[in-house]
């Protein structure tokens, strides 16, 4: 690894976006689903039901995003906003049931001449 991809690590960012918010009427429902659209329309991905985020190159880049969230808060409900390097998002263990997910790695191409 080379000096400047460690620097990178630590200067880009993932901004999670953690939220509960109500669900029981249907202007409610329609607050809430378009919270989550605005969020997807911004770049956010699903990562659970209620947790979104998404991958910011910079500190600059990851406070536009969050600024953009913080206009579209609904008026109920709980909102967190997140952020972490991507060296602290690259430690994370994920799992599905007690099985640990294997961590993606970059697709390798096989070229045959």
């Amino acid at each position: 690894m080379n000096h400047l991809e460690t620097l990178n690590q630590y200067r880009s960012m993932w901004v999670l976006v953690f939220f509960d918010l109500p669900t029981e009427t249907r202007l409610e429902r329609k607050a809430a689903s378009g919270f989550r659209k605005r969020l997807l329309d911004d770049g956010f991905n699903m990562f659970q039901f209620s947790i979104y985020l998404r991958f910011c190159p910079s500190r600059e880049n990851s406070a536009v995003h969050i600024k953009r969230t913080k206009n579209n808060l609904p008026k109920k409900g709980k909102v967190c906003i997140m952020q972490i390097t991507d060296k602290q998002f690259g430690m994370m263990e994920l799992f599905h049931g007690k099985k640990e997910i294997e961590k993606e790695t970059g697709d390798q191409q096989l070229e045959l001449f």
